[in-house]
């Protein structure tokens, strides 16, 4: 089948790659010059594990190649995928300027086209979105009628950053929202080769799905979270607990993310939950606890800071700065937010991150960095034991296997504030404080 992929962010960059390597030809779409120059030479534009590979292997053998040019790609393909993002505005709504220019983009090729085009949203979007938003935009650009002239369907990802290959390739579910069995037919077609159940439902429901999950994965956080500072209190082992309450998968579903640490973040989760609670107060309804996961989110960020400042001024060396080990996503860290506010404080302060470097940055993620720590080149070192070897706080960001050797490391007087519990971190007894045990 052949394909068009508007946006080369993650879901964008891992999609591409991954449906060429079934066979599929793909064209990757982006306005940003050096992602596409980065497809073309058969290189990721962003860190994820595998994704390397089947992005070179598809462009040596011609599967896949990347342009600027929507028209080009609209023309040159039967299917197109929209995955631009959908960053949240000042009030927690979505901005779908992206949405609206990319679907203006496709609408101008679609009346160059007599063959049928099918139009996938797998950007995540509010319930609604595709019939005021979408639609409306197809239509007017190409003077054409949805279901009649060229399809329109909803293809929600699943796809955790660290994992998305894996996540990609195996399932839980592939979800098609979709009207018209043209499409519908394309999309079963294109995700052929996966095993997983294919449900088809209603393109409102698809939208609502994706909200759904994601909101259901924050609320799991903040509640673990909070289960984990009541345990604190108490000198009770928070993770023992939740282990505990974790083997009933009958009733308590999946376990992945009750685990109390540190705050959620991320390019998904934070935009999500903001995004139908703002929904939630257009439509006057009163839904407390998802208005309370994000202030809960902030305090455990918050907790994580006091337990710094407790330990009085000092150097501080912070390991890892992305929101989660083995990605390159600075969107919303909080331990960006630690950061600022130390700095604010006056604290001198190293970051170590063998996944984040300036000159490979791009992007949103690049530009979310710097707009909130503008000199943060000059914070940057490039080895454990620079960090280590400046800190007299150690605080442990996330969760990246070198981290679990700084146990045999450290010097005495050291302390270390562990946000994620590194696996040892039995060992490191004394000047050793987790923020949930």
């Amino acid at each position: 089948m052949r394909v068009s992929v508007f946006g080369l962010g993650y879901v964008g960059a891992v999609t591409a790659g991954c449906l060429s390597s079934f066979g599929h030809s793909v064209i990757g779409v982006d306005p940003a010059e050096a992602k596409v120059a980065l497809i073309n030479e058969g290189k990721p534009p962003v860190i994820e594990k595998g994704l390397g590979e089947k992005i070179s292997a598809a462009v040596s053998n011609g599967q896949l190649r990347a342009t600027r040019d929507a028209r080009d790609a609209v023309l040159g393909t039967d299917l197109s995928l929209i995955c631009v993002g959908t960053p949240s505005k000042r009030n927690g709504d979505l901005d779908t300027a992206a949405l609206r220019f990319v679907c203006a983009e496709i609408g101008s090729a679609l009346v160059e086209k007599d063959s049928y085009h099918s139009v996938i949203i797998r950007s995540t979007v509010l319930p609604g979105t595709i019939r005021s938003v979408i639609i409306p935009e197809l239509e007017k650009a190409s003077g054409k009628k949805a279901g009649v002239d060229f399809g329109v369907g909803s293809n929600p990802e699943f796809l955790r950053e660290g994992t998305a290959l894996e996540d990609f390739f195996a399932p839980p579910k592939t979800v098609i929202g979709v009207e018209d069995d043209r499409t519908a037919s394309a999309l079963e077609a294109l995700y052929g080769p996966i095993e997983a159940p294919i449900i088809r439902t209603s393109i409102e429901v698809a939208e609502m799905i994706k909200y759904s999950d994601n909101v259901w994965h924050a609320v799991k956080v903040a509640f673990a979270n909070e289960i984990g500072v009541f345990c604190k209190s108490l000198s009770i082992d928070s993770h023992e607990v939740m282990d505990v309450f974790c083997r009933d998968t009958k009733l308590n579903l999946s376990s992945y993310y009750l685990k109390p640490g540190f705050s959620f973040g991320g390019s998904c989760l934070p935009k999500d939950v903001r995004a139908l609670v703002h929904k939630a107060k257009s439509l006057d309804l009163d839904l407390p606890l998802l208005g309370a996961v994000l202030p809960s989110n902030e305090r455990q960020t918050s907790r994580g800071f006091e337990m710094i400042v407790q330990l009085e001024k000092r150097p501080v060396s912070i390991l890892g700065m992305s929101f989660k080990a083995g990605t390159d996503d600075l969107r919303e860290s909080p331990i960006l937010e630690i950061v600022e506010r130390l700095i604010g404080k006056g604290y001198d302060i190293r970051i170590f991150d063998r996944n984040i470097s300036l000159s490979k940055l791009v992007g949103a993620n690049k530009d979310y960095l710097l707009r909130m720590i503008p000199h943060v080149s000059s914070l940057l070192v490039e080895t454990l034991d620079e960090a280590l070897l400046h800190g007299g706080i150690i605080v442990v960001g996330n969760a990246d296997p070198e981290f679990r050797t700084i146990g045999d490391r450290l010097r005495p007087g050291q302390f270390v504030v562990d946000l994620v519990r590194i696996k040892d971190h039995s060992r490191l007894v004394g000047n050793y404080n987790g923020i949930s045990w």
